[in-house]
């Protein structure tokens, strides 16, 4: 499928897109410490507005200003710029710019599920304030699949791997998203299918990787009759009782039957000259009258 996204569409991928959206995060951050209402009143996603013709909400709500220390704004601009250049180089250009640009899409679309949950409830739409943190943590649940043995330093100190990390706040999603829905109310189920759809692109990713032909009823199917058959032959195979026990052996004398248990100092030969697979004890191997192939379709050959 994406396969042939690509062959059709691969010219909108946009190379190094990272690198673009780590500026809007930056600019975000300026636009905040010098106009805190500027977000809000020219560039966060507004259903209302949007539909008014003020389109270009569609894509600046990613200006966010940000509230973070200048220290900690750095730290994850870098995190996620490593993050998303690393899926890059795993994916390719176009399936990560896909990747995000459904985010985006996703996260509109959990925007205005809201807004039509209020009109329903109230009368009155109401667009939520949308964030960067579901895009932000699809690309980091992105990654943790992707390198799920990468470490990283919790508090700066704590060697973490990122898979730990990204069940964590899988979990804690999982708990806010149900919490809701068993609260019941338009609003909480609202949200909880909000939240849902604004994973959505995480969700369809990690679906999308899974290998389910090991699950498929042919697999199962192919394994079961695999493990009769290593069974039976088993069951069928030579065996000896030994100390009590039936006992499969490795060996066995075709002429008189004696097998690796009946003494440590025995030895066993196949016979290159035997039509089939007949092995020999040492005191049997130069002794024993060569089978040939009628005579191992009847059974016969052996002194």
């Amino acid at each position: 499928m994406i396969r042939k996204l690509e062959k059709k569409f691969g010219r909108l991928a946009i190379p190094g897109l990272m690198r673009y959206i780590i500026v809007l995060y930056a600019v975000g951050y300026i636009i905040g410490m010098m106009s805190p209402d500027f977000y809000t009143t020219y560039l966060m996603f507004d259903v209302d507005k949007v539909l008014s013709g003020q389109v270009w909400r569609v894509v600046t709500f990613l200006i966010q200003p940000m509230d973070d220390s200048i220290v900690f704004l750095l730290i994850s601009l870098w995190l996620y710029f490593m993050i998303g250049n690393s899926l890059e180089q795993r994916w390719g250009s176009f399936r990560f710019t896909l990747y995000y640009a459904s985010g985006i899409v996703f996260n509109i679309l959990a925007v205005v599920i809201m807004y039509f949950v209020f009109l329903a409830v109230t009368g009155s739409g109401y667009s939520f304030p949308i964030s960067l943190d579901y895009i932000n943590l699809s690309l980091f649940l992105a990654f943790a699949v992707e390198y799920a043995e990468v470490r990283l330093l919790v508090m700066f100190v704590i060697p973490i791997k990122i898979k730990y990390i990204a069940i964590f706040y899988a979990v804690i999603e999982g708990y806010e998203i149900v919490s809701a829905l068993l609260r019941g109310t338009p609003f909480d189920i609202g949200s909880a299918v909000a939240s849902i759809t604004a994973l959505m692109n995480f969700i369809i990713f990690f679906f999308a990787t899974r290998n389910y032909r090991r699950i498929s009823p042919q697999e199962i199917h192919r394994r079961r009759a695999y493990r009769q058959g290593v069974q039976q032959g088993v069951q069928s195979g030579p065996a000896s009782v030994h100390e009590g026990r039936r006992v499969i052996t490795r060996h066995r004398c075709a002429v008189c039957g004696r097998t690796e248990l009946d003494g440590e100092d025995l030895e066993f030969r196949f016979c290159s000259k035997c039509d089939g697979n007949f092995e020999y004890c040492m005191d049997h191997l130069y002794t024993h009258t060569h089978v040939v192939r009628e005579q191992a379709d009847n059974g016969t050959g052996q002194e």
